[in-house]
């Protein structure tokens, strides 16, 4: 049976979602994004109810990034977990996408010219922010052209990047409907970002999210809520560089920005420029909010969820992966259970996110 690999944040599950699902083909593992996104912000609801939306869709198995691999630029957030998925055993990995184009050719190029390609980035003026570097290394080598609305796409070239050279091969399929940040609410698909903003009309989720009744009973968590958090640490941090990925730089901006700052938002948009895009102060924010400080990554995985065929699955990868079902005493990832205990502060409904909890279960999936 083919082992499909699928990388996504579930934020939260939708019907294009379980469209990509549908394409997938043999056993379907997804390796998700734990209580905080890839672009620097919350999960609409926990990691647990995601992982239930994804296995009552047609998921087998549901293991978690660690926070470190989750919030991250596109590609750290892909090698973190190509690097899961291939200790379990996935022979393709599927991912949706704007544009369907060779990804398959763009690995090989890259794994042929890497040296090449990572020089060509590296002498790149510093005025430029990564994603745009990264852009511009695609551009020469590869002759990839970018709109600038299509982030699935420039996603999907993180993908290629981390699983050249490997026996991974990609499975693109084509984005359905209205795109990846679109608010619109007429649409056959709506996107996660309309959904979150609509969250609280009942008759638009139950149209266009998988599991709806499941999403609008969870806890729901905002930025917003976090935000009296976030200023209490940036006012009282002694020193904002310890935290991860601060430089002096961004500490002077962000100490700035937080005495004339009312919202969350018009905090990011003082702290941005053409260097710190937003999605990578968002980030910073992040880490900030949670303290974090770099680790090392946890050599387990953390297991959410699984179906009959995903429990197989984990009988027969076991022996060369370390798998966590249960969290007791000893922690899976202390930085990941740290953030959870503040994401755990977003609603006063929120369950405790790690101690104690085990897989969700869908057994009786054909």
């Amino acid at each position: 049976m083919t082992a499909t690999g699928i990388i996504a944040e579930f934020n939260p599950f939708h019907k294009g979602h379980a469209y990509l699902l549908e394409q997938d083909e043999g056993l379907k593992i997804v390796a998700m994004s734990g209580n905080f996104m890839q672009r620097g912000e919350p999960a609409i609801v926990d990691k647990w109810t995601r992982a239930q939306m994804a296995l009552e869709n047609g998921a087998d198995l549901v293991v978690e990034l660690p926070f470190l691999v989750a919030v991250q630029s596109a590609d750290y957030f892909a090698q973190g977990a190509i690097a899961i998925l291939k200790q379990l055993g996935i022979d393709q990995l599927s991912f949706g996408t704007e544009e369907v184009i060779d990804y398959q050719t763009i690995s090989d190029t890259y794994a042929e010219h890497r040296e090449a390609m990572e020089d060509y980035v590296a002498r790149l003026p510093d005025t430029l922010s990564y994603p745009q570097k990264t852009q511009a290394m695609w551009e020469k080598f590869c002759g990839i052209a970018f709109s600038g609305g299509t982030p699935n796409h420039i996603l999907a070239l993180a993908y290629a990047k981390a699983c050249a050279g490997t026996d991974i091969k990609l499975a693109p399929i084509q984005r359905q409907g209205a795109g990846f940040h679109d608010t619109v609410k007429e649409t056959s698909y709506a996107s996660a970002t309309a959904i979150r903003q609509h969250i609280t009309d009942k008759t638009f989720v139950q149209a266009f999210a998988a599991s709806p009744d499941l999403l609008l009973q969870s806890p729901h968590v905002y930025w917003e809520t976090y935000f009296p958090l976030l200023r209490y640490q940036i006012l009282s941090h002694t020193d904002l560089t310890a935290i991860y990925q601060v430089n002096e730089e961004l500490a002077q901006r962000i100490r700035a920005a937080i005495k004339t700052s009312a919202t969350f938002d018009e905090l990011v948009a003082q702290i941005t420029t053409k260097r710190y895009t937003k999605a990578r102060v968002r980030r910073i924010l992040t880490y900030i909010l949670v303290n974090a400080r770099e680790t090392l990554l946890p050599e387990g995985i953390h297991v959410l969820g699984f179906s009959q065929k995903g429990q197989e699955h984990l009988a027969k990868v076991k022996h060369r992966a370390s798998l966590i079902t249960k969290i007791g005493k000893e922690p899976w990832d202390a930085m990941t259970q740290q953030a959870d205990q503040i994401y755990q502060l977003g609603h006063p409904d929120l369950r405790e996110q790690n101690w104690g909890r085990v897989p969700v279960r869908e057994l009786y999936k054909k």
